[in-house]
């Protein structure tokens, strides 16, 4: 009885120091504070948006996909880039035909 209680008793310590091993090593598992509502890691600059920006984009992964607010996001923003430089062009194409 006590041979089994002495065994017992031993597999408790290591398993605690074990674990305490484990904290120290891999840390506590504290994960990061959630995103505001709204918010989204994706990121592209405030203008002129080139190539390498886009190729660059990640989106978020949810659990059928990509994160749907961020995608349209980035679509958004690329369309409205899209439009200045249409105008921007359309623009310069009037002043060189006068």
């Amino acid at each position: 009885m006590t041979t089994a209680l002495i065994y017992l008793v031993v597999m408790v310590l290591v398993a605690a120091v074990v674990f305490l091993l484990a904290a120290v090593v891999f840390g506590r598992g504290e994960e990061l504070a959630p995103l505001p509502p709204g918010s989204s890691p994706t990121r592209l600059p405030v203008r002129d948006i080139t190539g390498e920006d886009v190729q660059g984009v990640k989106f978020q992964l949810v659990l059928r996909g990509y994160k749907m607010s961020e995608v349209d996001w980035v679509v958004r923003r690329l369309g409205t880039e899209i439009d200045s430089l249409r105008a921007r062009v359309a623009e310069l194409e009037k002043e060189s035909s006068r």
